[in-house]
Parts: C-alpha cells; sequence; structure tokens
C-alpha cells in the first residue's frame, strides 16, 4: 500500500544529492507495491541496491524479441548471482505480426523507431505498470543530455498514470555520472554484460544498437540515423512527466 501523502517534488528537493541507495532505501519504504526496470546493462546496480535495503523488491525486463543474445545470457548470471527471478514482459504477437507483415522487419529505419517500440515496448510496458503503484529505473542525467538533463530522483509518471490511479516514479542514479556507477559495480563484484567489453555503451535491442567510438557520447550507438532529440523509446518522455505542487 502507497504513502497517500507522498509529494514527488519534496522527495526530489530533500534527496536530490544523497546517495542512490538512500534514495532506494526511501522509495521501498513509501511504496510496498513497487518494482525495478531493469534493461539488461549497467542499471544492474538497482537490483544490489534494493538488495541493500533488505525489502523485496520486484523486477522486470522487457523482452522484445530483438535483444542481443549476450544480453539475454546476462539476464540469467543476475538471476544466478542475485538468486532472484525476473520477471520478462512480451509484446503481443498480434502486435507485432501486424507490423512485420505490413511493414517488413526494418520499418523503424524509414519510419523512426517509435512505432516499433511501441509495440515491442511501451505496450507491454502499459500493462505492467498498471498492476504497480511506483516503478525504479537507472535514467541518469549523463546519459542524454538532449533527452534526459532534466531527470529527477522522483516523478508523478503522467506518462503511464491512469485515472484515478496516479503512478510514481524514481531515478536513484539521476545524480551520478556514468564512471560513478561503473566503480560500484566493480568494487561490488557485480556481473555486467559483456557488449560493454565489445565497445557497447547503451544497450538497447540488437538492430538499434551499436558501439561507441573513444569520445562519443553513449546515447551515439542507439538510434543513430535518427536527431539527437529522438533518441528515446518512448519509455522516458519527460514531456509526459510531471511533479505534484507541494500542498
Amino acid at each position: 500500500m502507497s504513502t497517500p501523502a507522498f509529494n514527488p517534488e519534496q522527495f526530489a528537493e530533500q534527496y536530490v544529492n544523497a546517495h542512490p541507495l538512500e534514495i532506494m532505501r526511501q522509495a521501498t519504504a513509501a511504496f510496498d507495491n513497487i518494482a525495478i526496470s531493469f534493461s539488461g546493462a549497467e542499471d544492474v546496480i538497482l537490483i544490489d541496491l534494493a538488495l541493500a535495503t533488505g525489502k523485496p523488491v520486484k523486477v522486470f525486463s522487457l523482452d522484445t524479441g530483438r535483444l542481443h543474445p549476450e544480453t539475454y545470457q546476462f539476464f540469467d548470471a543476475v538471476e544466478k548471482h542475485f538468486q532472484i527471478k525476473i520477471e520478462f514482459l512480451f509484446p503481443d504477437h498480434r502486435d507485432v505480426e501486424a507490423l512485420v507483415n505490413q511493414k517488413g522487419m526494418f520499418s523503424f529505419l524509414a519510419d523512426g523507431h517509435q512505432e516499433c517500440c511501441g509495440v515491442r515496448k511501451v505496450k507491454p510496458l502499459e500493462r505492467k505498470l498498471a498492476t504497480v503503484d511506483a516503478w525504479i529505473t537507472g535514467q541518469r542525467k549523463d546519459q542524454s543530455p538532449g533527452t534526459r538533463s532534466a531527470v529527477s530522483v522522483a516523478e508523478l509518471d503522467n506518462r503511464f498514470s491512469l485515472p484515478g490511479k496516479p503512478l510514481f516514479k524514481f531515478n536513484p542514479l539521476a545524480g551520478w555520472k556514468s564512471a560513478q556507477v561503473w566503480n560500484y559495480l566493480i568494487e561490488n563484484k557485480i556481473p555486467v554484460n559483456s557488449l560493454h567489453q565489445q565497445g557497447f555503451v547503451s544497450i538497447g535491442c540488437q538492430p538499434c544498437t551499436r558501439p561507441v567510438l573513444p569520445g562519443q557520447h553513449e546515447r551515439e550507438g542507439r538510434w543513430w540515423w535518427e536527431e539527437e532529440t529522438a533518441k528515446e523509446c518512448g519509455l522516458h518522455k519527460t514531456s509526459d512527466i510531471s511533479v505534484l505542487p507541494i500542498k
């Protein structure tokens, strides 16, 4: 059961400079029905942080059907390392069949990736988020200056809230840099996706992800044929995120 008086703006103001573990601890204390969205990349740190709070937290991931083999192997390694079960969410086969049969396997190269991501990611996520009161993501401000610079540690997620059922979103890593995340992963001997060793920084679906060159920003490896401001799959649209006013 969630805390009725929870105010994300107040929370974000109070914990803006807090360690991600403290943010995680406070988020799991405020909401019992909360889940971690795990992408199969360096956001594995969220699972370690959640377990460190001592509270059980559900973990789910979106299996689009087009992930790298290394990512599937990583999922298995994570479950064994942490002794947890990840809930995998799949797109509706009818939606996938209609898209592929009408437009082919690579329509996103011509039409933009939003339609494919909508079918394979957004709709399955909508189904899951309708069952929880809050979710936890690995978003960071430094991941994409063009689209994530305003990420807050706590938000009211208008993108996925339902009438009469507000959904809250926590981003414990919002203020951390990539180097801080990796220092934590190495120091705590947490398994990582082997794709990182191949030059992949941001990891998504196989057709839409590639390694980056030295000096390139990590988001350069995602949807490289599109404009910088379009490099989001629809799961984290800041235009659809707002904060509740302090009462």
